[in-house]
């Protein structure tokens, strides 16, 4: 880029003003997607709204799929097989074990052990777990800054509208995503 050009390009930057403003026909994500009416506008504040409210629920859904995903690794079921008497053994000198019983595909009666695994360390790696952690993370990012855009329109009636759903969203799910955020 010429010395030139590049200058010019830097004082057009420092001279935008950075201010909200409340155009109808504000772009959103594409130049394909500008309000050409009142109505338009109105749908896509409405859209922003509910991905906001969406959003909401995502760190909600969050929550409960950490819980089980937990509730997995720390509650296991052994089953007392004949002819492996060590793993046996181990499961009824646990205390921290509570007898169960079992009906196996056969239709037999067997005896169970569930143990509760109170885990200090960080849960090993698991594909079962760890890449739907990944991808729900990822889905989340997207919208979250989706919703980023649009309030970088600097649009009051996109702002507004993120807001909204936000708040929508809190007060419908909320409690839920704010077990996850204290530790609870």
């Amino acid at each position: 880029m010429s010395d030139s050009s590049e200058s010019s390009a830097m004082m057009a930057a420092s001279e935008m003003m950075m201010a909200f403003f409340t155009s109808h026909h504000t772009t959103l994500f594409s130049s394909s997607w500008t309000p050409g009416s009142e109505g338009a506008y109105v749908g896509t504040c409405f859209f922003l709204i509910l991905l906001a409210t969406v959003f909401r629920g995502l760190a909600a859904g969050k929550y409960f799929l950490e819980r089980r995903w937990l509730d997995q690794d720390l509650n296991r079921r052994y089953v007392a097989v004949r002819g492996i008497p060590t793993e046996a053994e181990r499961i009824d000198s646990d205390t921290d074990g509570k007898n169960a019983s079992l009906i196996s595909e056969r239709g037999v009666e067997e005896h169970v052990r569930v143990i509760r695994h109170i885990r200090r360390t960080i849960p090993p790696w698991r594909l079962t777990v760890d890449v739907p952690r990944a991808a729900y993370a990822t889905v989340m990012a997207g919208v979250g800054y989706l919703l980023m855009l649009a309030v970088m329109t600097l649009n009051v009636g996109y702002f507004l509208s993120v807001l909204g759903g936000t708040f929508l969203g809190e007060l419908a799910v909320g409690r839920f995503s704010q077990l996850e955020e204290h530790g609870h």
